[in-house]
Order: structure tokens, then sequence, then C-alpha cells
């Protein structure tokens, strides 16, 4: 089985002491998800998901490795994909400029609104732990 490679982030920003999270919706899927694409040759997964980030929403990013979380699953085409997800926190005036080519929408969510609007349960998961962490991080209670 062919595996690839992808990396990722959870990219966030406070507003008024309030986490709010950056989705995305997929252009040929319309699937709800996350920054994230392939890992190119000679990047590694960090330099993937501030390059994935840039492209998809034109956004500067700044990765924090401290959380580092990893999402597989087998694909439509029978590869297996293995996806290194990490969050990043963005200022709260930056503007989003999706790729048309590969996003169909985004949004700004909170996190009940975020856990609801995702597609798949394993990226759930990943929201419900990385939402604790950067609550955590930001000392930011329920």
């Amino acid at each position: 089985m062919i595996t690839e490679y992808a990396s990722g982030a959870v990219v966030y920003q406070m507003r008024e002491g309030k986490i709010w999270y950056l989705l995305l919706q997929s252009a040929t899927s319309d699937f709800w998800g996350l920054p994230k694409g392939h890992v190119e040759e000679n990047e590694n997964l960090i330099q993937t998901a501030v390059r994935e980030i840039r492209e998809e929403t034109n956004l500067k990013s700044r990765i924090d490795a401290n959380f580092k979380q990893k999402v597989e699953y087998d694909m439509d085409n029978g590869h297996h994909k293995d996806v290194t997800f990490f969050v990043s926190r963005v200022p709260e005036d930056v503007q989003v400029h999706k790729q048309d080519e590969e996003i169909n929408s985004f949004g700004w969510f909170d996190y009940q609104d975020a856990y609801e609007k995702l597609t798949y349960d394993n990226l759930r998961q990943l929201l419900k732990s990385a939402d604790a962490y950067i609550r955590d991080k930001e000392n930011v209670g329920d």
C-alpha cells in the first residue's frame, strides 16, 4: 500500500478572550476540514504546514510544534494518508483569501460550531485535543 504524507494545522485566533477556529470547505468534495497538504521534496512537516496554510488561505502562520497529532486514514484510491497536524495562532485582524481551485468556502467558528461543522470524526477528535491544548496555552476557561 502506498502511504501519502501530509501536514497541516488547526489555525485559530483569539477575539475578546474567545478562540475561533478556521475551517475550509474543499472545492473538490465539499467536506469541511483544516488547512493541510502533501509534503513536497526537501520539506519537513512544519515547512509543509506553513506553505499549505499560505497557499490555501494566504495567511502567514507560525507553527506551534509543541502540539503535534497524527490523523491517518485510507483514501478512495487505495492509498493510506498520514497527516501530521500542529496548531497555529494568527492575529485577529487577518484577511483570508482562499485558493479558489482547492477551497470552496471558509469560516471562523467557535469550538462547538467547528466541532459540528467538521465532516469527519477523526478531525473532530483532533479539534478536541487541539482545543484542550490551546485553552491551557492561552489560559482560557470553558
